[in-house]
Order: structure tokens, then C-alpha cells, then sequence
């Protein structure tokens, strides 16, 4: 039975799961694949805290080039997140003929053409499945399952943060604000929130998916990204009277104009599989011409589950050391293709717009919205408050761009009195 070395870089929550998961399945992994994994080194800044489990059996180091640059070593996995560092260490494991798995969304959104080349060059395999979804095999859902289809389009809830607030918010009634500091207060937020919040974290982890779906090559400078920081507990129970509910979504479609990539908040039809997606869970729904829509759900991230998809690789990377055939990703083969611009992106969309309580109010709103070709579906006017009125719209399929120049009109009327909220809609028929 063939012993296959690992050199872990960084013993954080999720390679202390990979650490977990080997010591607990050791033997049932070795009978499946009649290989062993054995954990040569571990290197990581802090030495000293207690991670709940035994280290005994484990050289351990704070230096990760003692790894990177050991010729006992077979297999990296680099699981320190942040870019230079881990970028510095993926380059030097690559170029030394290592086969490298990672985590680090961020880094594959930024640098992964040029790693990928690079692990194509020396003949080695960059795997990533942890880098989206935690124990969702997403990517290797599209990698393989899905290879006899021409995929249409996904939507996916990719961040367990921001998940977990729009929920607390729909559940309880509550503020952003309120929410956020419960999403902190129970470990799922970081003290600075923004990646999650905004939206950079779903769509880091988007142009790695929609990368794959279409592929190409995409930049993350052509993602379109809107956080939910803006939502309010009155777009919610607006949502719910409407029929819908707000997630914030991570969109990819590809017709005749080009691709869309997009992160938004959404207004998701309460039928549709997305709208009972909550808490921390993550969920992504592929359309492909062949299978028609299927939804993957679970755990997005945590210590044991995306430690699985991180052992999944390693499995994978062995078998093909095994039998001598390298797990080559044909991301070396893609070109570039056109990416929409937002201003071409076609959506239904939910208006708020908070005006005066006076006769002709909705006439001047409609009489703008029609000079840009946008129809309304329908109209809820809502009891007056500190001297303005909610008006709630629900306008029908319209460009980005005329939605843009109408409500840049409409915002200078005398009658607005706030900031106008739109929320795209996904996921009717």
C-alpha cells in the first residue's frame, strides 16, 4: 500500500478538521483508494494553542518553506488564506512539482490563470473544491457530473454571513444592524464584516464558478457586486407581502449577448428551492440544457465540512499518483469571452421610493418610468409615515440602464424625499 506524504500550511479551524477527518477515517479511506495518507509536516504561526486534538504524532514547524521545499512531501495543502503569503508559498510548491490543494477563494479569483498555467507547466494538479460551498461538492459537480451538459445558468447563496442576517431579519423582525451584531455575537461575522456583507466574498467565490460553467476566464473587475447592508426589516415584510423573500445571490448566465456575473441582493419567489435556504446554509441551482435545473445544498462552511472537501481532493490527487495520470484542469485551454456590462443585464425589479402624501404622485413617477420603455406590474401604496408614504412598484422586465436613467429622474422630483431602493427579481418562470 502506496504512502502518499502531506505538508499542511496552516492549522487554523479548517486544517484542524483536515487533521480531524484523517486521524478519524484513516482506515476507511485507505480501504476505499488502497492508499495511506500520512501528514509529514505542519507548519503554522502559532504553535502553542490547543486545537483539541494530538499533535504528538506531527512535526511541527512555523517556517511553511520547510515544507514547500521538502522532497519527501507529495501533496501542499495551503490553508492560511490572505494572497501573498499564499501565493508566495502555492508558486514555490508548484514550481518545486508538488501538487497543491487550497482553500483560498480570493487567491483563485486574482491569480488563478497564472497558478493553474504554472501547476499545468510542471505537470502537477491545483484542486480547490473548499474554496466554494464548504462541503458542497460543487465544483466537482460541475467539473464532471455535468460535463455532457451546456449549462444555462446558476444562482447560488454562497455566503453563510450574509445568509444567516437576511434570515434573523425575515425570522425576527429585526434591523440589519441588529442582525449583524447577533451574526457576530454567535462567530459566523468577522469584526469587519464588509467581505461578507458587500458581497466581495460571493463574488470571489462566483468568477471561480462561473469560470467553469462557461469556460473562460473571468475578471473579477467584471463582476457586478451590491452588498445588503442597505436592506431594511421594511424591504423584508415588503418581500414577504409581495410573495417573496431577499437573498443575496450569486448570479451567472450565458446567452447570445454574452455572460452575466453578477452578486445583488434578490427577490426570490417563496415557491422557488433558494427562498427556504437559511441560516448559515449554502445552496447553488444550475440550469443545464441537458439535465434541466438541480439544486446542491449543505453546510458552506466550517471546520468539518469544508475539511471533507479538502480530504476529497487529496483522494483525488492521490488515485492519479497511483495510476500515473495527472488530474490536469483544462483551465490552461479557455479563453476569454464577453462579459455583459450590469447597464445590458435585463431584470423585473422592486422599487421603494419614499414621496410626498399628495394627488399625482404616482402619474409623475409612471410618466418617467414609460419615457424609458419600463411598464409597471403593480403598485402598494402604504400608510403615511413622518410625512412621507412608502410607494412600492413591482415594474416588469426592463435594462439595467433604463432603470438607471429613470430613477436618476425620478430621485430629482420634489416629491422624493429618501434615497430610491431597487432589488432585482430572479427566479420567476
Amino acid at each position: 500500500m502506496k504512502q502518499i506524504n502531506i505538508g499542511l500550511i496552516g492549522l487554523g479551524t479548517i486544517g484542524t478538521g483536515v487533521v480531524k477527518t484523517l486521524q478519524q477515517n484513516r482506515e476507511l479511506i485507505s480501504q476505499r483508494i488502497g492508499l495511506t495518507f500520512n501528514i509529514t509536516k505542519i507548519a503554522d504561526l502559532d504553535l502553542a494553542t490547543d486545537r483539541g486534538i494530538s499533535l504528538a504524532d506531527y512535526e511541527l514547524t512555523t517556517d511553511a518553506n520547510e515544507i514547500v521545499n521538502s522532497p519527501d512531501i507529495d501533496i501542499v495543502i495551503e490553508l492560511i488564506g490572505g494572497y501573498d503569503k499564499a501565493n508566495e508559498f502555492i508558486t514555490k510548491a508548484l514550481n518545486n512539482k508538488k501538487h497543491v490543494i487550497t482553500a483560498n477563494k480570493a487567491l483563485l479569483c486574482l491569480q488563478g490563470k497564472k497558478l493553474f498555467e504554472l501547476a499545468q507547466k510542471n505537470r502537477v494538479n491545483l484542486l480547490y473544491e473548499a474554496s466554494v460551498g464548504g462541503g458542497i461538492p460543487i465544483i466537482k459537480a460541475i467539473k464532471e457530473s455535468l460535463q455532457a451538459n451546456r449549462i444555462n445558468s446558476l444562482y447560488g447563496i454562497i455566503n453563510g454571513t450574509a445568509n444567516y442576517i437576511l434570515s434573523n431579519m425575515s425570522e425576527k423582525n429585526i434591523s440589519f444592524l441588529e442582525a449583524l451584531d447577533q451574526a457576530t455575537a454567535k462567530g459566523y461575522a468577522e469584526s469587519d464584516p464588509s467581505l461578507d456583507v458587500e458581497g466581495i466574498d460571493s463574488g470571489h467565490k462566483l468568477v471561480i464558478l462561473a469560470s467553469l460553467c462557461f469556460d473562460t476566464w473571468i475578471d473579477y473587475d467584471n463582476v457586478y457586486v451590491e452588498g445588503i447592508s442597505h436592506i431594511t426589516a421594511q424591504d423584508i415584510q415588503y418581500a414577504k407581502e409581495l410573495g417573496y423573500t431577499i437573498k443575496l445571490l450569486a448570479i451567472t448566465k450565458e446567452d447570445n449577448d454574452g455572460i452575466e456575473v453578477r452578486v445583488h441582493p434578490t427577490f426570490v419567489p417563496q415557491h422557488h428551492p433558494l427562498a427556504s435556504v437559511n441560516g448559515t446554509f449554502n445552496a447553488v441551482c444550475i440550469n443545464g440544457n441537458i439535465i434541466g435545473e438541480t439544486l446542491f445544498y449543505g453546510k458552506g462552511a466550517g471546520e468539518l465540512p469544508t475539511a471533507s472537501a479538502v480530504v476529497s481532493d487529496a483522494i483525488d490527487i492521490a488515485k492519479n499518483m497511483r495510476n500515473n495520470e495527472p488530474l490536469f484542469s483544462n483551465y490552461h485551454n479557455r479563453e476569454y469571452k464577453n462579459i455583459k456590462s450590469i447597464d445590458k443585464v435585463s431584470c423585473k425589479a422592486y422599487l421603494k421610493i419614499m414621496v410626498e402624501d399628495k394627488p399625482g404622485v404616482l402619474a409623475q413617477i409612471a410618466t418617467i418610468l414609460g419615457e424609458q420603455q419600463i411598464s409597471i406590474s403593480s403598485v402598494i401604496q402604504k400608510e403615511e409615515v413622518g410625512g412621507t408614504v412608502p410607494l412600492i412598484l413591482m415594474i416588469h422586465k426592463a435594462k439595467s440602464k433604463n432603470i438607471n436613467a429613470a430613477l436618476e429622474k425620478i430621485s430629482q422630483l420634489s416629491i422624493v424625499r429618501d434615497t430610491i431602493t431597487v432589488i432585482r427579481v430572479e427566479g420567476e418562470a
